[in-house]
């Protein structure tokens, strides 16, 4: 038998040593999970962004996706109000260490996990070092237990809305087929442009409220024309959502359009938008984590 030789140090590096000499295969770690982030924003408010965060996170996990929907609008934090939810916790709660991550988060009609937003917050850059450490370990934990996360962010093209949005593996920016809107839409995408970020995540369009097909791909074509042209930056075609009055109806019901009236013209459309979201789940200019991507914000 051969002699141990005490001297020698068995740290990690030298335990790896020993296997290989000995002809062992060492398996590699595995990768690190990655749920797929989709942010959901707008030029301005009023054009029925909540309203898809909402809907388009049903219609995911309807597909069999493990979803988590994220109420990330600091200024007007509302999808509770279109899920039909009374939250007793919100993110506010999490950040101020006040309650748990498990205690806040919680399960909304349509089969998705949500995560009511801290309308107390005015600003992610004035969080302080504990409120960063508590976003940041939230989500390391949705992380691990979702497939997508649905971020619902602000309007408006603030610093805080897009650097948070520019975390995310898809940029859903909604506009409608009004001027202003989609004036408000192009100002969106260019604040992505300047962003100059190599691994952000594609940017699309889904236009809200057409009064028919060819409106909503009109509504598209302009504004992805313009940033070819001025930003040559390519902008995906997510659809269209027919204006339909089913959905001021869910509205007014405290219900999502996609439950109360399934076979509506608005619930179709967001289904075939989900539809080409749920085809693209993986594909990703980021290699990191949302967790480190989340953290980037703050070095």
């Amino acid at each position: 038998m051969a002699r141990h030789d005490s001297s020698l140090p068995a740290d990690q590096a030298y335990r790896l040593r020993q296997l290989v000499s000995q002809g062992a295969r060492v398996a590699p770690a595995p990768p690190p999970r990655r749920a797929h982030v989709i942010a959901v924003t707008s030029g301005k408010g009023g054009v029925g962004k909540t309203l898809v965060s909402v809907n388009l996170s049903i219609a995911l996990a309807s597909r069999g996706h493990r979803v988590c929907l994220f109420d990330m609008d600091m200024g007007l934090a509302n999808a509770d109000i279109v899920l039909g939810i009374d939250a007793p916790y919100t993110l506010s709660d999490v950040l101020s260490g006040r309650r748990s991550f498990d205690e806040v988060i919680v399960r909304a009609p349509g089969e998705i996990a949500f995560v009511p937003g801290a309308s107390g917050v005015t600003s992610m850059a004035n969080l302080s070092e504990f409120e960063r450490h508590q976003l940041m370990a939230a989500m390391g934990r949705v992380e691990e237990a979702y497939d997508v996360v649905v971020l619902d962010c602000g309007a408006g093209i603030s610093r805080n809305v897009v650097a948070f949005a520019s975390t995310a593996d898809t940029i859903l920016v909604i506009a409608t087929p009004e001027p202003t809107s989609i004036t408000d839409a192009y100002a969106m995408v260019k604040s992505f442009a300047a962003e100059r970020n190599p691994s952000m995540g594609s940017i699309g369009i889904l236009v809200n409220q057409a009064e028919n097909r060819r409106e909503g791909r009109d509504t598209y074509e302009r504004l992805a024309s313009v940033a070819a042209r001025f930003l040559h930056l390519p902008v995906s075609d997510y659809g269209y959502i027919l204006r339909d009055e089913h959905v001021q109806a869910a509205v007014r019901s405290r219900s999502p359009v996609l439950l109360k009236y399934p076979r509506c013209s608005a619930s179709s459309c967001l289904l075939a938008a989900a539809g080409r979201l749920s085809s693209e789940l993986g594909e990703s200019g980021h290699s990191e984590s949302l967790f480190y991507r989340v953290m980037r914000m703050f070095i």
